[in-house]
C-alpha cells in the first residue's frame, strides 16, 4: 500500500510549491497516509531456507615462474669495453670470464707490483727480526767471553797476591814444552814460504799460525815468571786494573745483551709491520679494481641478455649482461591476500598450470612465505616461493601460472 502512495504522489511538484500553504498541506496530507499504511497488520513472512554450499579447501592463486637463480651483472669500474667473451643463450660456468675492459692489463701490472711490495716489506720485517736474533746471540757470546776475561784476571791476581803454587808452576811448564814444541813447528813451516811474496796465500797462513803460538808462549812464559817469582808492586796494580777492566767490560756486554733480548727496537719494528700492511692493503685495493674490470659469472647457467659491445663505455652499475639458471624453477605468488595468508602454511603441495599451457599441471612446494606485505591494487598480500617439482621445455621466464594450493 506504501508503494502505491508514493506513486501517486509527485514529489517533484510538492518541492516547488512556493507558498508556505502550499508546503503545509502537502506534509499532512503526507503524514495521514503514512499513520493509514502503519495501521495495516503486515502479512507473516515465510523463512527462505538457505542453501548448504559445499566446502572448497583449495585456493588458487597467480604468480610468475621464474628460474632457479638469476642475476644482473654490471661493471663496478667506468672504462671502455675491451673484450665481450660470450654470446646470448650460451652455456657458462662459475666464475668464467665474461666480458673485461681495455685496462685489464694496466690493473694487472697494478696487481703485480703490489705483490712485489708485499713480498718486499715482509721480508724487510723477517730482515729485522733475523739481525735482532744475531744481534742477541753476538750479545750473549761477547758476555762469556767477558766472563772468561774476568775469571782469568782474578786467577791471575790471585796468584800473584798469594805466590804460584807448585803445581801451578808445574803445569804451566808442561805447557810451556809443548808450546815450544808447536812454536818450533810453526817457525819450520813458516821459514819454507818466509821468501814468497807478502800476499801469498800459504805464506799468510803459516806466519799467521806462527804469531799465534808465538804469543801464547810468551803469555805462559810471563805467568811462569809471576809464579816463581815474587810480584813487584807494579805487577800487582797491572793485574788489580786489569781486572777491575774486565769487569767493567763484563758489565756493559751483560747490559747489550739485556738490551737486545727484547727483539729489535719498536719503531723499527713498528715501522716495519706498517710498512707491511700499507703493502696488503695496496695488493688488495689493486685485485679489487682488477677484479672489477672484469664481469665473471657468480653461477653457472645461461646467458639471457647481452647489452654490451666491444668499444662501448661501461657504465658503472649499469646492467650489462643477465645471467640465468634454468636448471629448476619456482614460481612466486602475486595475489596471496591476508584474509587467505591463514590457509596455507610451508610445505604444502601444490599443483601449477601456466595461463599459455593449461593442458599443463606441474608439481610443485611451497616452500617459503615473505615476512613483510607487498600493497597490490589496494591489497595487502604476500609473496609465497613455490618450487617446481617437475619440469616442461615449454617453459619460460616470466610466463604467469595459477597456483592451486590443497
Amino acid at each position: 500500500m506504501a508503494n502505491q502512495v508514493w506513486q501517486k504522489i509527485d514529489l517533484s511538484k510538492a518541492l516547488h510549491l512556493r507558498d508556505l500553504r502550499g508546503f503545509a498541506a502537502y506534509f499532512a496530507v503526507l503524514t495521514l497516509l503514512l499513520s493509514a499504511c502503519q495501521a495495516v497488520a503486515p502479512a507473516a513472512a515465510t523463512p527462505t531456507a538457505v542453501p548448504t554450499v559445499a566446502g572448497d579447501t583449495s585456493l588458487s592463486v597467480e604468480g610468475k615462474l621464474l628460474p632457479a637463480r638469476d642475476a644482473t651483472l654490471a661493471f663496478n669500474l667506468g672504462g671502455t669495453i675491451g673484450e665481450v667473451l660470450v654470446e646470448e643463450g650460451q652455456q657458462v660456468q662459475e666464475g668464467q670470464a665474461l666480458a673485461r675492459l681495455t685496462q685489464t692489463e694496466r690493473l694487472a701490472s697494478a696487481v703485480a707490483a703490489a705483490e712485489l711490495e708485499v713480498v718486499n716489506a715482509r721480508q724487510a720485517r723477517q730482515d729485522l727480526l733475523d739481525r735482532a736474533a744475531v744481534r742477541t746471540a753476538a750479545a750473549q757470546q761477547a758476555v762469556a767471553t767477558a766472563r772468561d776475561r774476568v775469571r782469568d784476571a782474578e786467577r791471575y791476581l790471585n796468584n800473584l797476591e798469594a805466590g804460584g803454587k807448585q803445581t801451578d808452576i808445574d803445569e804451566v811448564r808442561a805447557n810451556l814444552v809443548l808450546l815450544k814444541d808447536r812454536l818450533d813447528k810453526a817457525k819450520e813451516d813458516f821459514e819454507q814460504y818466509a821468501g814468497k811474496p807478502e800476499d801469498n796465500l800459504m805464506r799468510a797462513t803459516y806466519q799467521s799460525r806462527l804469531a799465534q803460538v808465538q804469543r801464547q808462549y810468551d803469555d805462559l812464559t810471563r805467568l811462569l815468571n809471576n809464579l816463581e817469582g815474587p810480584a813487584t808492586g807494579l805487577d800487582l796494580e797491572i793485574a788489580r786494573a786489569n781486572l777491575a777492566l774486565a769487569q767493567a767490560e763484563l758489565a756493559l756486554r751483560e747490559q747489550e745483551y739485556q738490551d737486545v733480548q727484547a727483539g729489535p727496537d719498536p719503531q723499527d719494528l713498528e715501522l716495519a709491520e706498517a710498512r707491511l700492511a700499507a703493502a696488503q692493503a695496496s695488493l688488495v685495493a689493486a685485485q679489487a679494481a682488477l677484479d672489477d674490470a672484469e664481469l665473471r659469472a657468480p653461477f653457472s647457467g645461461t646467458v639471457v641478455r647481452l647489452d654490451i659491445k666491444p668499444g662501448e663505455v661501461a657504465v658503472p652499475g649499469l646492467p650489462a649482461v643477465v645471467l640465468a639458471d634454468f636448471s629448476s624453477w619456482k614460481v612466486e605468488t602475486t595475489d596471496l591476500n591476508e584474509m587467505d595468508l591463514p590457509r596455507v602454511s610451508e610445505g604444502m603441495a601444490v599443483v601449477v598450470q601456466p595461463d599459455a599451457l593449461p593442458e599443463l599441471a606441474l608439481a610443485g612446494r611451497l616452500d617459503e612465505i615473505s615476512q613483510y606485505a607487498v600493497e597490490r591494487f589496494g591489497d595487502v598480500t604476500y609473496i609465497a616461493t613455490i618450487t617446481l617439482l617437475e619440469s616442461d621445455p615449454r617453459l619460460r621466464w616470466g610466463m604467469t601460472v595459477q597456483v592451486v594450493i590443497e
